[in-house]
């Protein structure tokens, strides 16, 4: 059985989301799910001011800006 792929809270037209597009695929992580917060009141709630995020599986997150190790790091343990 393989482990859920980490999650990329993102907004459309978002140069900072572009740039962590970036850094994902620097670091080699495979497969993730990019969600669009744009239209959902409650993920705009939790994540407006902090897209672009990186969520793990484990509920571990990465607020912008990240680096490819500490990606690495969340999508490996």
């Amino acid at each position: 059985m393989t482990a859920p792929s980490p999650i990329l809270y993102q907004r459309d037209d978002c140069h900072l989301c572009d740039l962590a597009l970036g850094v994902l695929a620097r670091a080699g992580v495979p497969e993730f799910e990019s969600v669009f917060i744009d239209e959902d009141a409650a993920l705009e709630a939790r994540y407006g001011s902090r897209v672009p995020v990186l969520r793990a599986a484990d509920g571990r997150e990465l607020d912008w800006p990240f680096e490819v190790e500490a990606v690495r790091a969340l999508v490996r343990s």
